[in-house]
């Protein structure tokens, strides 16, 4: 079998194995998990054999033509180099492991079938989106992963929390879809072709005429899949998804597509100095601003989401340096362990018994409880905050390091003022990516909250994705001396300066967590929850305010239990509350959108209905009052009839008599 063929195979065998599950779904049970994970599997091999194959040599490019348009050809173009190659293992594993997983974690789940079927569409996407090489066909890969993402987010529909969250996901996402879609257009117009590798051709030659107009109207649409800000708000609230779904999005579909773009396209954002800074930018409010509202969530799935979009703005921070090779291999680094952060997640989850339980001030005695989620996740959280010699500490540091480059004049062609707000912006968010990753395991693991009944162990094939994740976690980062021939050909290895900021930065971060938990956990117990702790002459005012910063508020349905105290609001103090919700960013939206596009559809409601309906009741009113009139006269007597005719012949006559004595005066 020819790489070709191989590599037709892998975006074709989950998309067999959804429209199977869809259709056997109901009518044989039996098939459903094997039809769900069996395709995905052998996807995942045949990934693994087409980089194997591919290897670090030139790219193989073949197309055939799908249709003539009469102006610009669109082609089923396969291009598939060293970078594709390895972003297609990713897809095909963290998928397999999200299929295996999901096996035990929705076993009792009656929606089971429909939700496996779009998980191996949305895998099926994502695989062509990774190995076309036609723009065209990529957009359907792109739109084919925002209506998959609506249905799984949705999965719950019962509740308002997930109709709304899938709901809003569609939506923001398709703001950015837009510009997006007009900026493929302008691109294409501009070059004469939608294949990558001509428009690649095309920008080295210097032919594009707006660089940076096109550059804009594409980053809106990463913005919004890959969730960055300003269009990052749907992100947080998709959790309301099954966890194994958004291990998926998180890891290796949805959000990794725009990075992903960027980095097929590099020469084109490249093409313009505004459009990189206005990228550094993005990739810097979203990697601090996404630090600070992780470090203030207590539902353990909001955390790791708020981290999801701040890893990457590093990895299109590394972009906007111009260093395709570090965001890439963050962008794998951080599929790893971020599958296996949720799915972690999952399994701390589902020993609470109920997908609602995620809170982190509700948990206690985990770690003895689910000692391999414990292990797993607790590295992974080591590797999310960049603690060598863990992959994330690697990845996160070639970024840095790419940023140093830049900041320092050393990158060509890359403007300095990019390179400085990634590198001061990074090494923040290294900050705060330690603090709240120590503040996640903390509550977690050691925290004090209620302990919930034992509801058994968890399901093997759960328990044995997490070991499968770990080995990527723990050993990707040795890969990193082997890499550059599969990208650029630049070096990844960590700098000395970047190496030491970047640790030094994190260790603090992580210490001053645990420094400010112990503070605040004693000062917990030494004062329950509801005591007054001021000074004697304090006013009530002030030792209500006292008793707030120190205790955590009880959580939902279980008020009144021991709530341990959070450091993340004694590190935020008075930004915590605005922290927590995201910066008011929704509140922003709906005051600026959501109302005026309300009022907007109610002046329409009200004048459709008051004033275009009126004139077309007018016009059905008319014809029925004649016909009524009619109607009457139609009684069926012939006297009547007659003695009708009789008066219209006389006055007819009368008319004729007047209009000739008229004539002839």
């Amino acid at each position: 079998m020819t790489l070709t063929t191989t590599a037709v195979l892998v975006p074709l065998l989950p998309f067999l194995g959804a429209v199977a599950g869809l259709l056997l779904g109901r009518r044989a049970p039996g098939f459903v998990r094997p039809l769900a994970v069996l395709p995905t599997l052998a996807a995942a091999a045949l990934t693994v054999t087409v980089a194997v194959g591919q290897g670090g040599g030139p790219a193989t490019d073949v197309a055939t033509r799908l249709t003539p348009t009469g102006s610009i050809p669109i082609d089923l173009a396969l291009h598939i180099d060293g970078f594709a190659a390895l972003m297609a293992v990713l897809v095909g594993v963290v998928a397999t492991c999200v299929q295996i997983y999901s096996t035990g974690y929705l076993r009792d789940d009656p929606r089971y079938p429909s939700y496996a079927a779009l998980v191996s569409l949305f895998t099926a996407a994502m695989l062509l989106v990774v190995y076309t090489g036609d723009l065209m066909v990529l957009l359907v890969g792109w739109e084919v992963m925002g209506i998959c993402s609506y249905f799984l987010v949705g999965h719950y529909w019962e509740t308002e929390a997930a109709r709304a969250a899938s709901l809003k996901a569609f939506l923001v996402t398709k703001l950015g879809d837009v510009p997006f879609l007009f900026g493929i257009f302008a691109l294409a117009a501009d070059a004469g072709t939608f294949r990558i590798t001509g428009i690649l051709g095309h920008v080295a030659a210097g032919g594009l005429d707006h660089p940076t107009l096109i550059a804009l109207l594409l980053l809106a649409g990463v913005a919004g899949k890959s969730a960055q800000f300003p269009l990052h708000t749907w992100l947080p609230d998709a959790m309301a998804g099954p966890t194994p779904v958004s291990a998926l999005i998180h890891a290796a579909t949805m959000v990794a597509a725009g990075v992903y773009l960027v980095a097929r396209l590099l020469p084109v954002f490249a093409a313009s100095a505004a459009a990189l800074v206005v990228l550094a930018v993005m990739a810097a409010i979203t990697m601090v601003g996404s630090g600070l509202a992780a470090l203030a969530q207590d539902d353990i799935k909001r955390v790791l989401a708020y981290s999801t979009v701040g890893q990457l703005g590093y990895m299109l921070g590394a972009l906007a340096v111009g260093d395709r090779g570090a965001a890439v291999f963050h962008l794998l680094s951080h599929g790893a362990f971020k599958a296996l952060l949720f799915l972690g997640a999952g399994v701390i989850i589902h020993a609470a018994g109920t997908n609602s339980l995620a809170a982190m001030s509700r948990m206690s005695g985990l770690a003895r409880r689910i000692p391999d989620a414990y292990w797993t996740v607790t590295v992974a959280l080591l590797a999310l905050a960049a603690i060598p010699p863990f992959a994330g500490f690697f990845s996160k540091e070639a970024v840095l390091g790419a940023a140093e480059h830049a900041a320092t004049g050393e990158a060509h062609g890359i403007p300095g003022a990019a390179g400085w707000t990634v590198l001061v912006s990074g090494l923040l968010t290294a900050l705060l990516t330690a603090a709240y990753a120590t503040r996640l395991w903390l509550l977690a693991f050691k925290g004090k909250g209620a302990e919930a009944p034992d509801h058994g162990p968890q399901p093997v094939a759960m328990n044995a994705v997490l070991w499968v994740l770990f080995v990527p976690t723990v050993g990707l980062g040795l890969a990193a001396p082997f890499l550059p021939d599969w990208f650029d050909g630049r070096s990844l290895a960590p700098t000395l300066a970047t190496s030491v900021l970047g640790t030094g930065l994190a260790l603090i971060g992580g210490l001053v967590t645990y420094a400010a938990w112990r503070h605040t956990t004693a000062l917990a117990a030494r004062f329950p929850l509801g005591a007054v702790v001021a000074a004697p002459d304090a006013t009530p005012a002030v030792a209500e305010e006292v008793a707030i910063d120190i205790h955590t508020p009880a959580y939902g349905d279980n008020a009144g239990a021991p709530d341990p105290a959070d450091p993340g609001r004694l590190l935020l103090g008075p930004l915590q509350r605005h922290a927590a919700v995201g910066f008011h960013l929704d509140a922003v939206y709906s005051a600026l959108f959501v109302r005026p596009v309300r009022a907007a559809a109610t002046l329409v409601r009200f004048l459709d209905r008051e004033v275009v309906d009126t004139y077309v009741r007018g016009a059905g009113t008319a014809p029925r009052l004649l016909g009524a009139a009619v109607r009457r006269a139609q009684t069926g007597n012939v006297q009547t009839y007659l003695g009708a005719l009789l008066a219209g012949s006389l006055v007819l006559a009368v008319a004729a008599v007047l209009v000739a004595t008229g004539t002839g005066a």
